[in-house]
């Protein structure tokens, strides 16, 4: 495909001059051109939009071409895709499920040869001509515009690391996130992909089960669970060729450097200690709970749970929480649910409201008693030891 017949010059001038402005009045402003695609100019400045925070490297080059919506909402963002940097290395890298390129982009800076492939044309044109632009590795892309189990089987070389990012949407957009319903199904074609390469990354939904999942690829070897500021953003399934050991989970909380791991076996088999509040509450990470490691987690740090329903911990010892993958909350007091209790203990009714295993969600608590979210005040309900629910004013430390 010949993009620069419809990413002329003066597409890329006019996304320059018209990038902080709103691209719906732009396309009610302006008359179609004759020296470009007027839609597809403000459909850039969209995707530019959108990118400023999830590819900010992308963004800030003038030349980079973005591509349509969906794809541009389904690429791991750059945070992402750099941290997969940290489980993958090598000579060869096969990444099947191009997409975007930004994976592959961000992956290829540690190996020699990226070999990408792609079936939509638009798009492997898009990422071929942006590897160009972005990379100044000439030589380590190579691009290919074809099925990727097609391809494959046409491969001779034994990759070092093969990359998958299965498709998850179906028909009529529907979301998907169960391996054997996207495509490529990575479960029905497992013995190929293991044949062909060393190791293997799958990219799936954060919604994917992760016991079913090591069900169904009982010779995985490690599952990374990669939330970014609390939200669990994708999972990593990785395959390493020789491995006998049984599935490790490890969940990581971006920025952060520390991991927390686990395996399932050791939170089959451990024993959770009870306990009413005592002068602390942890919250763990959104990738711990995502991982399972309810148990785990408690005995990891020597916490205490508060019900065997709700996945918060307490200790009264500040020093058994330091590095925690968490948030960790002193207890200001008890606070009864009323509205005359909330008006007092909150008279400016800002406060963060956070429920665990609670009869009522924070928006349904927000609502009720008028409370609006910020501050550094924080309403932490939840069920307790005795399973009676209690709401307790917290202060969040460090």
């Amino acid at each position: 495909m010949e993009l620069s017949t419809i990413y002329t010059p003066e597409l890329f001038q006019f996304v320059q001059d018209h990038l902080t402005e709103d691209p719906a009045q732009l396309l009610l402003r302006h008359r179609q051109s004759d020296k470009f695609d007027l839609k597809e100019a403000v459909a850039q400045i969209a995707a530019r939009q959108k990118g400023l925070r999830k590819l900010p490297e992308w963004a800030a080059n003038e030349a980079v071409i973005f591509p349509p919506a969906v794809s541009m909402e389904q690429c791991s963002s750059e945070q992402t895709a750099t941290f997969k940097q940290r489980l993958a290395k090598g000579a060869f890298l096969l990444d099947l499920t191009g997409g975007f390129g930004v994976d592959a982009y961000y992956l290829g800076k540690h190996f020699e040869k990226v070999v990408y492939v792609e079936r939509q044309e638009k798009l492997a044109a898009i990422a071929d001509y942006n590897f160009s632009v972005l990379s100044g590795m000439e030589g380590t892309y190579q691009v290919h515009c074809d099925d990727a189990l097609a391809f494959l089987k046409t491969v001779k070389e034994k990759a070092d690391w093969i990359y998958a990012d299965p498709a998850r949407r179906g028909g009529g957009n529907q979301k998907l996130y169960k391996l054997a319903d996207c495509e490529p199904n990575i479960i029905s074609h497992w013995d190929i992909l293991t044949q062909k390469t060393h190791n293997i990354m799958v990219k799936a939904s954060p919604m994917l089960d992760i016991k079913e999942a090591i069900r169904e690829l009982p010779a995985l070897s490690e599952v990374h669970v990669v939330a970014v500021k609390n939200e669990v953003k994708e999972l990593l399934l990785v395959w390493k060729e020789g491995e006998k050991e049984s599935s490790r989970v490890i969940t990581w909380d971006l920025p952060s450097d520390e991991p927390f791991r686990f395996k399932l076996g050791e939170e089959e088999h451990a024993t959770a200690t009870f306990s009413l509040p005592e002068k602390y509450l942890v919250l763990p990470s959104a990738a711990i709970l995502k991982a399972g490691a309810f148990k785990s987690f408690g005995n990891r740090y020597q916490l205490h749970k508060l019900h065997p329903h709700t996945h918060l911990y307490t200790t009264d010892e500040l020093a058994k929480t330091s590095g925690i993958l968490g948030r960790v909350f002193m207890i200001q007091g008890e606070v009864k649910m009323d509205r005359k209790t909330i008006g007092k203990v909150f008279p400016s009714g800002q406060v963060n409201v956070i429920t665990r295993n609670y009869p009522m969600k924070p928006e349904i608590i927000k609502k009720k008693f008028r409370l609006k979210d910020g501050g550094e005040d924080y309403l932490i309900a939840c069920t307790v030891q005795d399973g009676t629910p209690k709401a307790f004013r917290c202060k969040r430390m460090g």
